[in-house]
């Protein structure tokens, strides 16, 4: 069997609302809750299960989404449609900007609880995957 990354837990201070955020930028749904969680599932299978952090504080983390350069473009344009500040590096010190790394293209932006999420068209050392 090879191994794949099922899940992973994503802490938040309202799953819903941060649950929505990502789905609805990423054009995915928020699944039915189960347990605890609210997922969020991408093509490959991974969700991404949102809880509630309650009274804990919330670690931002990164998260890096693989998409094709049509999805690039939805995407981006749900990003500045709702106002959200994108950068063209993880540290966000180029505002408004997306990069052009390895031959794609990506941008980082943060969701409410200060998470960044990433989109990229292209592994990092240049692989192409679509």
């Amino acid at each position: 069997m090879s191994i794949q990354l099922n899940h992973t837990i994503v802490y938040a201070s309202d799953k819903k609302r941060s649950a929505e955020f990502l789905a609805g930028l990423l054009g995915l749904q928020v699944r039915p809750q189960y347990g605890p969680f609210l997922p969020v599932v991408t093509a490959n299978d991974v969700a991404l299960d949102f809880a509630d952090a309650g009274d804990g504080a919330i670690t931002p983390q990164h998260y890096a989404f693989l998409v094709s350069e049509e999805e690039f473009d939805a995407v981006f344009v749900r990003i500045k449609e709702a106002g959200l500040t994108y950068y063209a590096d993880p540290g966000r010190t180029r505002p408004g900007e997306i990069n052009h790394n390895d031959g794609g293209r990506g941008v980082y932006w943060t969701d409410p609880d200060g998470h960044i999420l990433e989109i990229i068209t292209h592994h990092y050392g240049g692989e192409q995957p679509f």
